[in-house]
């Protein structure tokens, strides 16, 4: 079994948890895996070894990506085991889930019309929403409570609240709550798009 593989990665982990006490401690490790009749030849296996306060927590990346690195390529540790699962792997998985925030939280799979151009045209926007609200993250967010932050909690937090619109000749006033628990935060993500603003004009 392929946990049975990672045995030795899994111990020095354990060990290294109760020495140093850390939240989480990852060991890595690769091995060669044939099942008995699906696979026709053994392949690469990357393990990880993670314990973390919660318990164990293997995982297992099955890759035909050279160890060594192809032949021409200059960074040739590229496809060790602890940066193939952290740098390729992983990065695969941010980009799901990024896909997911289009979906679940900016309704992207709202394609409902039988014109292909309004469909395209509400994935467009969606799209923009998106890349709006990842400036917005990144510009206005970055070192506080939001900063990676899903889409959905972003416009949920800062975005979907409830407020009190007054036109007059000259202005639009926005009055917010006094009890709005992030008007702190609010104020500091505004403060710094209109220095962007200013810095833009000028």
């Amino acid at each position: 079994m392929l946990i049975d593989k990672l045995g030795g990665a899994l111990a020095l982990a354990r060990a290294r948890h109760c020495l140093t006490g850390a939240g989480s401690v990852r060991e890595f490790t690769e091995f060669g895996y044939r099942t008995q009749e699906s696979w026709s030849r053994e392949r690469r296996v990357i393990g990880k070894a993670e314990i973390m306060s919660q318990g164990e927590n293997p995982r297992f990346v099955v890759t035909n990506l050279p160890a060594n690195g192809f032949k021409d390529q200059a960074d040739k540790g590229r496809f060790r085991p602890a940066r193939l699962y952290e740098e390729l792997y992983c990065a695969r998985g941010d980009m799901e889930n990024k896909l997911k925030q289009q979906v679940l939280d900016l309704h992207a799979d709202r394609m409902s019309t039988h014109h292909l151009a309004s469909n395209q045209f509400r994935l467009w926007e969606s799209m923009f929403a998106y890349l709006l609200l990842e400036r917005l993250r990144t510009e206005g967010l970055t070192g506080t409570e939001l900063e990676r932050a899903t889409a959905g909690s972003v416009r949920l937090k800062l975005l979907k609240i409830a407020a009190q619109v007054r036109i007059s000749v000259r202005r639009v006033y926005v009055q917010m709550s006094s009890a709005f628990p992030l008007q702190a935060l609010f104020a500091l993500c505004h403060r710094r798009l209109m220095r962007l603003a200013a810095a833009a004009a000028g």
